[in-house]
């Protein structure tokens, strides 16, 4: 094709490309071709829709090789790089999660906290991209947050992250596995808030899992044994000891995990303020409270 083409060499490419990726059975197949080029073109979404762009060689080179990226089911975010969370723009890789809309109401529930608590210090245990403790930063001005995972290559990402959003100086990564620190650093201490999306998947629910979350993402930040309680179980028991006084304690868990987590809780000595239902109306986000002392 020719440097120079115009609006119908545009809706010409974007319609074949999501016939393409139709047939490979990717139910959003117009929107991914349109994200696609306009991230090729270096143009919004809507210019891209529109047609009213010029395409030069190079531009379609890209493309074309995103949609092949994107055939073989790497998720959109991955090829771009990048991920909405919040309203915040994120750095993605194979290294990290792709952050959910769920993992929001994690975010919610802890700048409802810390709002009385200025000066707030939060843990994010299993932070991958550095979604929820970035966001919790940014929007909790003079929270200071801990932001630990037990994968360095995560970590970096998260760091990038952290000064991409200009909150560096308040949110300090830490390679750690759950609150085991494996870093050469000092103990982690008690926080005000913990909160975690940590992996919560029954490992023989992977192989159901859409090709672009199984074959792409992670393993090590969803499998949690049978069950998918491993991680959320050495979370809950462990985090009496670090939370302070009438310290809080949130956490994501997967559909149908609520009562089992919230069991866990109380075993563990801490209350249940609430359990929060997501989008789709499922239980998903367990709030606890560590009792003051008497």
């Amino acid at each position: 094709m020719r440097s120079g083409t115009h609006i119908s060499g545009t809706r010409t490419l974007i319609e074949a490309a999501a016939h393409t990726l139709a047939a490979a059975g990717i139910e959003s197949a117009r929107l991914d071709s349109e994200l696609l080029m306009a991230d090729a073109a270096g143009v919004t979404r809507e210019a891209a829709v529109i047609g009213s762009i010029e395409l030069s060689d190079e531009t379609v080179r890209k493309f074309n090789a995103m949609i092949a990226r994107r055939e073989k089911r790497e998720p959109v975010a991955y090829i771009l790089g990048l991920k909405e969370f919040y309203s915040l723009e994120l750095e993605v890789s194979p290294a990290v999660l792709i952050p959910r809309p769920e993992s929001e109401i994690v975010v919610a529930a802890a700048l409802e906290y810390v709002a009385g608590r200025p000066h707030a210090r939060v843990l994010d245990i299993g932070t991958g991209s550095g979604a929820i403790a970035i966001t919790i930063a940014v929007n909790g001005s003079h929270a200071r947050v801990t932001a630990v995972d037990i994968s360095a290559d995560a970590l970096a990402v998260a760091a990038r992250n952290a000064r991409r959003h200009r909150v560096e100086d308040r949110v300090t990564v830490r390679r750690a596995d759950c609150f085991e620190v494996l870093d050469a650093a000092a103990a982690l201490g008690t926080f005000e808030v913990i909160v975690s999306n940590p992996p919560y998947l029954d490992d023989a629910e992977i192989g159901a899992l859409d090709p672009e979350v199984r074959g792409y993402e992670p393993q090590v930040a969803m499998r949690a044994g049978a069950g998918g309680l491993d991680i959320l179980r050495r979370i809950v028991e462990c985090a009496p000891r670090h939370l302070a006084r009438d310290g809080e304690l949130i956490v994501e868990v997967a559909a149908g995990q609520a009562a089992a987590v919230a069991r866990l809780v109380e075993q563990a000595g801490l209350r249940v303020v609430s359990v929060i239902n997501d989008f789709a109306g499922h239980p998903r986000v367990v709030r606890a409270r560590r009792h003051p002392p008497a």
